[in-house]
């Protein structure tokens, strides 16, 4: 069961954002009272608000999961005060301190009541507690978002399958459903995952122990077997049934015990088929995936075999049933029914061993069995994993030991030197004062908590006093572990060694140890026959005679050798994986991940207030769930160390290289004693004085809040630099795509059309109307509608009368949009904005122009024609081009000639027919226009050739050298328009519309463009203010940021003291014609009349010159040499 816990609201979920809803407390470092009550009070109010998740310092608190990986983007690379505490935050930071600080990391994942581990340079994933807590879901999520945040290519990628599939793997043969958990994990596990330098997942191994192999043979009411059995029965093909002998799940004996055979939610079928694919991708062999299916059918083929009394000895009861068990095993079916009731014992007698075989009883036929099929799974368990009562004391210890990482760690580390040495040594809480924090010389007020290391000694000590676990193997080498007397023999033991100790009691059945999460009971009745753990050396013979190699692989023992000094029992077994682990453990930098099960209903927003819990034999006591839960993780012991202590310390090296980015002194290194270097970073942020002390050799910083400013300072620096180097990306990238769209309009008009000198190389905007500030233009438009080019044209009616319109340009269609004055109702009199003409894309026949530089075009449409005039007539063809083809899937039909006809709209009687255009050659740059009748001839002069290009910075310009633009004309852009005495000047005309009137349009275009390789004298100067480098005229946004840099450029006033003459510069000079506003931080800007000194004349038509100090390149059409 899956849902999403974080309500996210934009693309950034910020822990200050007025969008996340408030709930409880994120880090209960903050919590006003630190009691369980308070902290219980803070859980379940976050948890009813779908905050599954809290954090106190390096301790990450999970209650019982729900959520999808959706949440990954927000917390890659986030800072971890950016976002709510979350798995994904936890996982993150431990990764990118690995790949940051060159250290091992390793994650603890815990409940209060069974182990998970991550390694790296190695990361290792660890975990235990109650069942059903979230352990194996939050070690699912980590190893996911790690697969998924590293990079790598194919080879990489196989490792991250691996990874990735063991999952399916190990939860298939090591989990079951229980009461309380329908996926529990019956194993101890961690994973160790290896990385490259590069941060990519290169090889890792999964180590195991505590596997429950007592749940192959047998299972409590209302639970099942490993999760693999079922699988099988439901999965397999029908030639794998028929190979395998498959039956229905209540014919064996191993499976009908507990009488459940299905999970709600699970689909047994469909999880084979991931586990063969899991052992697939995981380099298993086909030929050793089918021994291992061989092997899972064998054993409940084996369990079927049942024995009968006769004569004080075991037969088997049917001889039918050895038969398929041993095909399945490849081994010989008479040597299995003799090995499953006889045993071989070597006696030795006068110096001479002689080996005599011994008939088994009923009983011991029946352990015999069932212990040949343990260990057959319990072997192929561990070959998997390499591939990639008494069980609950071993299990028990082991937190222990974990709890004793995490005092040591934690709770220790807070007021002692961090222990790199194996065994743990006991430290009284006098003495803690007296290690780092002395060391140090940090003022500190050591807090008591309890220490379990007495609880570790109970259970492992070897001598003076030993602990049970040596008791333990003392009686089972004497007694052999035979029988209830060995188990009696145990207890009366165990009462003269420990008897006396605070944490142990003794009763009738058994004993009571007072573990670190309250007190347990444990029946003695089996303790000494499981802790044995023998498999006879007749079933071992047994299975390294069988038929199939991989069978014998899983038996690699040498039964040949003398046998010296004690058998190996399950408890040293356990105690040195613990104690393995622990060193593994303590190598690493931790983390923790404490889980706490609200409910046993599975469901979210359920909180159980209370439960029956059974403390002792047969009492039962009702407890408040969570607060038990919280009270015996020792949360509260561990806010109250973390809060009196300092939530963060680093040797100073190591400080100064993660936080040398805040200062110019200490980047990229501190040239000095480090740890003045260390102190002037912190006077540098402005931390107040008792936010952090200074040791001999460490910072000690106080509160999370404190190394929050660092970490959010340092982010800002680095995101400032990317900011930088993004922009400088972004500008050659923008520049390069409007050179090509430049040169993808050229295109549209090479070899038919004359070019203007001045807009040639201009720069391409789109919306020159400020779309995004004119909603009473927008309200034509659909919602959401994406405007390609906006500006505001000029429309010839029939008369040929000349009418301001806005033309925009959408992917959808072409508005023209026009104003009339309102001649009825409120608004009577006023101007509005009236869509004039909507032209579909699909509706247009095409475009008709003349071959001279004029600015006119003609769309032409199925019901009648519009003859317009815009200064962007280039860029609005080459956009409409583009949207056309889009939309029709085919080309837009373009003519060029000097004469050309189109349709007028039908009105009134005299309406309708068509209209002519005449163009002819005349003189200058300036269009001259002349009506007459039916007719209207336009009139200019010779432009630049129809094979004239774009040019870009530092390419010479078709013609070879500069061209002297006319005067008159401002911004960067076309010279004024003069329409002759037939019409007046624009400025003069009759406007028909309210808004703001154009000016006077400036030069038309850009000069030339430089390459970069221009040369230039002396250093280039640094321009402030506005950088953009796209050219834009005076209407709409662009527009008025133009505004704003151009009044920011111009220069300061004149001082009130005359300076002293500066001496008049020799050399050639130039006067300006035009305005120009530099377009890079090497460009200089002017003004018309300024005076340039002219320093080098370049053919590209880029020239340089000095102006006011300052040397700069600008466009030599621009000026006029004086």
């Amino acid at each position: 069961m899956a849902r999403e816990i974080l309500k996210i609201k934009g693309s950034k979920y910020h822990w200050q954002s007025q969008n996340v809803k408030q709930s409880g407390v994120d880090d209960m470092v903050l919590l006003s009272k630190i009691t369980e009550d308070a902290i219980v009070e803070n859980l379940k109010k976050r948890y009813m608000d779908d905050y599954i998740f809290v954090s106190f310092d390096c301790l990450f608190l999970q209650l019982m999961p729900y959520f999808t990986d959706r949440e990954i983007e927000l917390y890659q690379g986030a800072a971890q005060y950016e976002n709510p505490p979350h798995v994904y935050a936890l996982t993150d930071n431990m990764y990118r301190n690995m790949m940051i600080d060159a250290e091992n990391q390793c994650v603890i994942i815990r409940g209060w009541g069974n182990p998970h581990h991550t390694s790296g340079f190695s990361l290792v994933i660890g975990s235990d507690g109650e069942s059903g807590a979230g352990k194996t879901v939050a070690a699912k999520y980590i190893m996911g978002y790690i697969s998924k945040v590293s990079g790598g290519g194919s080879k990489v990628q196989h490792v991250k399958d691996i990874i990735l599939q063991s999952n399916p793997l190990l939860e298939a043969f090591g989990n079951a459903k229980t009461v309380r958990n329908n996926n529990s994990s019956r194993f101890g596990k961690y994973f160790e995952i290896q990385f490259s330098r590069g941060g990519e997942p290169d090889g890792g191994k999964i180590s195991n122990f505590l596997l429950e192999k007592s749940r192959v043979v047998n299972q409590n009411e209302n639970e099942r077997n490993f999760h693999i059995y079922y699988q099988l029965l439901e999965g397999a093909s029908a030639q794998q049934k028929e190979a395998l002998g498959i039956m229905t799940p209540d014919y064996y004996y191993y499976l009908n015990q507990s009488g459940t055979y299905k999970v709600d939610g699970t689909n047994d079928s469909k999880d084979f088929q991931e586990t063969m694919e899991a052992m697939h991708i995981i380099g298993i062999s086909p030929d050793h995936q089918t021994q291992v299916l061989q092997i899972v059918a064998g054993i409940l083929h084996l369990g079927n075999i049942s024995f009968i009394e006769a004569g004080n000895y075991g037969q088997v009861e049917s001889m039918d049933l050895l038969a398929f068990p041993a095909y399945l095993l490849g081994i010989d079916q008479e040597r299995l029914q003799d090995k499953l009731t006889s045993r071989k014992m070597d006696s030795k007698w006068a110096g001479k061993t002689e080996s005599i075989n011994v008939t088994l009883s009923k009983e011991q036929a029946c352990y015999t069995r069932d212990a040949l099929a343990k260990a057959l799974y319990a072997r192929l368990f561990d070959y998997l994993v390499e591939r990639n009562g008494f069980e609950q004391f071993c299990i028990n210890f082991v937190n222990e030991k974990l709890q004793q990482i995490f005092i040591e760690l934690t709770l220790k580390a807070e007021q002692v030197k961090e222990m790199s040495s194996f065994p743990f040594i006991s430290i009284s809480p006098h003495r803690l004062k007296t290690e780092e924090y002395v060391q140090e010389g940090i003022k500190w007020t050591p807090i008591e908590y309890f220490n379990n290391k007495v609880v570790c000694d109970l259970i492992e000590n070897k001598l003076n006093p030993p602990g049970i676990m040596s008791v333990l193997d003392d009686v089972c080498a004497t007694m052999h572990a035979k029988g209830e007397g060995a188990d009696s023999t145990l207890l009366q033991k165990l009462q003269g060694a420990v008897g006396t100790h605070d944490h142990f009691n003794s009763w009738n059945s058994g004993f009571v140890i007072h573990h670190y999460a309250g007190k347990v009971s444990y029946d003695i009745n089996g303790f000494c026959e499981r802790n044995r753990d023998v498999l006879f050396t007749d079933l071992i013979e047994l299975m390294q005679n069988s038929e199939h190699d991989f069978i014998r692989s899983l038996f690699p023992e040498n039964l040949n050798t003398d046998k010296k000094g004690r058998p190996t029992t399950a408890s040293s077994k356990i105690k040195k994986q613990a104690n393995d682990l622990v060193q593994t453990l303590m190598k690493c930098t931790p983390h923790y991940i404490r889980c706490i099960k609200p409910n046993e209903t599975k469901r979210p927003k359920d909180w159980e207030e209370s439960r029956c819990l059974t403390v002792v034999c047969v009492t039962i006591v009702h407890v408040y769930r969570v607060k038990h839960q919280v009270e015996y993780l020792g949360l509260r012991e561990n806010i109250r160390v973390r809060r009196a202590g300092f939530a963060y310390r680093r040797v100073f090296n190591k400080f100064l290289q993660r936080y040398s980015i805040l200062t110019a002194e200490t980047w990229p290194c501190w040239r000095g004693e480090e740890r003045q270097g260390v102190q002037h970073l912190m006077r540098s942020v402005n931390m107040d004085a008792d936010q952090y002390q200074m040791g001999r050799t460490k910072v000690f910083v106080k509160n999370p809040e404190s190394l929050f400013l660092l970490e959010e300072m340092r982010e800002r620096k680095f995101d400032t630099f990317a900011r930088t180097i993004q922009k400088a990306w972004r500008k050659y990238i923008a520049r390069r795509k409007y050179e090509q769209m430049r040169e993808e309009a050229s295109d549209i008009l090479y070899n038919s059309k004359e070019r203007r000198r001045n807009s040639i190389n201009r720069n391409f905007v789109g919306d020159y109307l400020g779309m995004e500030d004119h909603p009473e233009l927008r309200q034509f438009l659909a919602k959401r509608e994406r405007v390609d080019f906006a500006d505001c044209v000029t429309k010839f009616d029939r008369r040929f009368k000349a009418i301001k319109r806005d033309l925009i340009l959408t992917p959808k269609g072409i508005y023209l949009i026009g104003r009339e004055k309102v001649k009825k109702g409120p608004e009577k009199g006023q101007i509005k904005e009236v869509l004039k003409r909507k032209l579909e894309l699909g509706s247009i026949c095409g475009v008709s122009l003349s071959t001279r530089q004029d600015d006119f075009f003609i769309l032409h449409e199925t019901q009648y024609d519009s003859l317009l005039e815009s200064t962007f007539k280039t860029e609005f063809l080459s956009l409409l081009c583009k949207r056309y083809e889009e939309s029709t899937k085919n080309k837009l039909s373009l003519s060029f000639s000097d004469r050309v006809e189109f349709k007028v709209k039908k009105e009134g009687w005299g309406g309708g027919g068509t209209r002519c255009v005449v163009f002819q050659r005349g003189q200058g740059d300036m269009a001259q226009i002349k009506p007459a009748g039916k007719s209207l001839t336009v009139t200019v002069g010779d432009g630049l050739p129809k094979t004239s290009k774009p040019t870009r910075k530092g390419i010479p310009q078709s013609r070879g050298g500069k061209s002297q633009p006319h005067r008159g004309g401002q911004q960067n852009g076309a010279a004024q328009f003069s329409r002759g005495s037939a019409h007046p000047p624009p400025q003069q005309r009759e406007q028909t519309y309210s808004t703001p009137q154009k000016q006077i349009r400036p030069p038309s275009s850009a000069p030339p463009m430089r390459g970069p390789t221009q040369t230039r004298r002396g250093p280039a100067q640094t321009q402030q203010g506005n950088l953009d480098f796209l050219n834009v005229p005076d209407q709409g946004v662009s527009g008025m940021q133009r505004k704003r840099s151009i009044s920011q450029n111009r220069p300061p006033p004149a001082p009130s003291s005359h300076p002293k003459p500066q001496p008049r510069p020799k050399g050639p000079r130039c006067r300006a014609l035009y305005q120009y506003v530099g377009q890079d931080v090497d460009e200089i800007s002017f003004e018309v009349n300024d005076v340039i000194d002219l320093l080098n004349e370049d053919a590209s038509g880029w020239w340089t010159g000095r102006l006011r100090g300052k040397e700069g390149l600008f466009p030599g059409n621009y000026v006029e040499k004086i």
